[in-house]
């Protein structure tokens, strides 16, 4: 049995960029969420703030539906 090194490494390096991208993605959904948490709270809106973390998390479904399109495929 011989191991491709270059291949394993490439698939974790792929694998770390795509994870540390959803979680960013994710934690900016959340803090655009906890600012209009913030804005509610002192008497204004945060439109943009809510629209931002809404895409972030479209984008996050998107990334997570795509995987398993690419797992059931």
């Amino acid at each position: 049995m011989k191991i491709d090194w270059a291949t394993l490494g490439s698939v974790f390096g792929v694998s770390l960029v795509a994870t540390v991208t959803l979680v960013g993605l994710f934690t900016l959904g959340i803090t655009g969420l906890s600012r209009r948490e913030r804005a509610v709270a002192a008497g204004g809106s945060a439109g943009l703030a809510v629209t931002g973390a809404y895409a972030c998390f479209a984008g996050c479904a998107a990334a997570v539906g795509y995987g398993i399109y690419l797992i059931v495929a």
